[in-house]
């Protein structure tokens, strides 16, 4: 995965958030804090949410959490987040561990690296070790 795609500022680690609702928020948080996407980006996929259901659930334990270009995005780039204590998104068949945030600036901006973290994605061996992960740094470690 390209280097400028997730910065080392957008990786991070929690022991646990009260809610979905909350996930989606500080998952968020590091692409506001680094200008890559407007705060109304987590309103947005807040309320796809509400509307659609967790429709970012792309394997067991991991959400890929995204919003449509027009709700916020400035630049793409991702985010991750793991969190230790599972959180449970709208029902008790929708729960990750792992919450990738994409932004993507339009509808092909985005084909890399969705490409990218599918490969990612269906090596189970590398998706435990980001689970499992004690520092940012061996995240980051997986995805290059």
């Amino acid at each position: 995965m390209n280097g400028e795609m997730l910065k080392r500022e957008s990786v991070q680690i929690l022991d646990r958030v009260r809610d979905w609702k909350e996930a989606v928020a500080v998952s968020v948080k590091p692409l506001v804090d680094g200008g890559y996407v407007e705060q109304r980006y987590v309103d947005g996929i807040i309320q796809n949410t509400l509307e659609m259901g967790p429709y970012y659930i792309i394997a067991d334990g991991v959400a890929l959490l995204h919003g449509r270009p027009e709700q916020g995005v400035k630049r793409q780039q991702l985010g991750v987040t793991v969190v230790k204590q599972e959180v449970t998104f709208l029902n008790e068949d929708a729960k990750a561990r792992l919450l990738i945030v994409l932004a993507a600036e339009n509808a092909d901006s985005h084909i890399d690296a969705i490409r990218d973290l599918a490969e990612i994605m269906m090596d189970e061996e590398r998706v435990q070790k980001i689970i499992a992960a004690k520092e940012p740094e061996e995240i980051l470690e997986q995805f290059i």
